[in-house]
């Protein structure tokens, strides 16, 4: 009997309530959506808008070389990346002063700023209105606090799942975005501005609605010592099972980090028990960033057109692979280990134009590639959200978001002047990065399934004892061993 009473409370307990679903889709979509539309807003109309820089600048200052082109076009792909990197700068006292839910709001307010400036920057004849827009919504969205949000709220046997969902809505964004770029749509001279304006919608309806949402309860329990709303916010809102168990485990984790305090960045950087843990988000942002799926979804039709697919059809096979992309994501399982093994062999191939079908097999590798990159998409803010704790959390998001973002930044500033210089061989590169993301993961980082917050810090306590220089002579060893199998296959 009581066997069967402890099966029927599991069965029950972290079930997925309404409130808890329909918070993830308005934060997602509020949030998410607007990263994703604006990686790929300004794919397709780019040569229109590129006519309109020319236009711009000739008018003024006389004629424009190529290279001043390719500059200019690089910094306003460049400039959104950047932006995020200085607002995620700001995550740690903004989820600490407003809360999770707080903050999401405070960013929507602002958001919708730049997309007005993007809408109006035809009408005002300015292309610096574009690339300080772009910086600015950069700014807006580049906290991840929608991560951190949904992994707070969401009952540790669905915190995956759940943690999928700004991937998903991220790359609804972008197939929205590549959709209105289609020339017979938004994607042309009369409809760019428009297109780029549309950012701000998201943003005011997440505005509309999640007020009506309660705060994570585990910031207002842990931060704020707000038990009552808490407990309001986690029974019958997020959370369908024993509430006092739930509010035992946050209890429990929040005496477990009395000694620590509130963290810092800086703090991070210098707790020991934390070493492995922070390496980790270092790393993992790393490795998605630079894994070259950015320099796809900014530069989508360059590459189409470079590997020969016909002027005519490139549109439609960036929407082709951006709906891959979607249907990828929302099939996606968290078999971290074989997606990025599969996304290093599929980034290998870069488009040529030497063969006739080579232009097919590049359109193929790119989709296979982004069918398998979805599922470690979100994996970095999940992991994060998971390896620490309620203390160390937002100064964890902080150094996340600055190592995204500057990864980011890097590859849409770079990628134009890479693509030129190595051609066939850019995405060579990409590879090793995924290859030696690959070999950390597999290294270092534990299952964190069904999982609560304290036993993932715990898993990381025997790594963290351990010193630095014994992970450094292993991984040696895995690369040399790699390199010698290498070698032996084919010389």
């Amino acid at each position: 009997m009581k066997e069967e009473m402890d099966m029927e409370k599991s069965e029950r307990k972290g079930r997925v309530t309404l409130t808890l679903a329909a918070a993830s889709l308005i934060a997602g979509f509020g949030s998410s959506f607007q990263y994703g539309y604006n990686v790929a807003v300004i794919n397709s109309p780019a040569p229109e808008m590129k006519l309109f820089y020319t236009r711009i600048y000739e008018d003024r200052y006389g004629p424009m070389s190529d290279n001043l082109l390719t500059l200019l076009w690089s910094v306003t792909v460049s400039m959104y990346p950047l932006g995020g990197f200085f607002g995620s700068l700001m995550v740690a006292p903004l989820v600490n002063k407003f809360g999770r839910k707080g903050t999401l709001l405070f960013n929507n307010i602002f958001s919708i700023v730049p997309a007005i400036m993007m809408g109006v920057s035809e009408v005002a004849g300015s292309f610096e209105i574009i690339i300080a827009a772009r910086f600015l919504v950069g700014i807006c969205l580049s906290s991840n606090v929608v991560s951190m949000y949904l992994g707070e709220i969401a009952p540790k046997n669905y915190r995956g799942a759940i943690g999928i969902v700004p991937q998903l809505f991220i790359t609804i964004g972008i197939l929205v975005a590549q959709v209105f770029g289609v020339r017979n749509i938004l994607g042309n001279m009369e409809g760019w501005p428009i297109m780029l304006g549309l950012t701000g919608i998201p943003a005011a309806i997440e505005l509309l609605l999640l007020p009506f949402f309660p705060e994570s309860p585990r910031y207002m329990l842990i931060q704020k010592g707000d038990e009552k709303t808490a407990r309001k916010g986690t029974e019958g809102w997020f959370y369908d099972g024993d509430v006092d168990e739930e509010l035992c485990e946050m209890r429990v984790e929040e005496q477990s980090e009395q000694a620590e305090g509130r963290l810092s960045v800086l703090n991070l950087f210098t707790f020991r028990s934390l070493r492995w843990q922070l390496l980790s988000v270092i790393f993992m942002n790393m490795g998605q960033q630079l894994s070259g799926v950015n320099a796809i979804y900014y530069y989508a039709d360059s590459i189409y057109s470079s590997a020969g697919v016909a002027e005519d059809h490139v549109q439609y096979v960036t929407v082709g692979t951006g709906a891959v992309n979607v249907f990828m994501t929302i099939a996606a399982v968290s078999h971290l280990l074989s997606r990025y093994k599969w996304c290093n062999k599929c980034s290998t191939f870069h488009p040529q134009t030497s063969l006739d079908w080579m232009p097919y097999v590049s359109i193929v590798c790119v989709i296979i590639y982004l069918f398998l990159h979805p599922s470690a998409g979100p994996i970095p803010n999940v992991i994060t959200t998971e390896m620490f704790r309620q203390s160390s959390r937002p100064p964890a998001f902080m150094v996340a978001g600055t190592v995204h973002w500057l990864s980011n930044f890097t590859v849409g500033l770079v990628f134009p002047f890479l693509e030129r210089g190595l051609g066939a061989y850019s995405f060579i590169i990409f590879a090793c990065i995924c290859l030696a993301t690959l070999i950390y993961i597999g290294v270092v980082i534990p299952e964190t399934k069904n999982k609560t917050f304290l036993e993932t810090s715990k898993l990381f306590a025997h790594r963290n004892r351990v010193d630095i220089f014994l992970y450094s002579y292993y991984f040696h060893m895995v690369l040399k061993n790699f390199y010698t199998k290498f070698n032996k296959r084919f010389n």
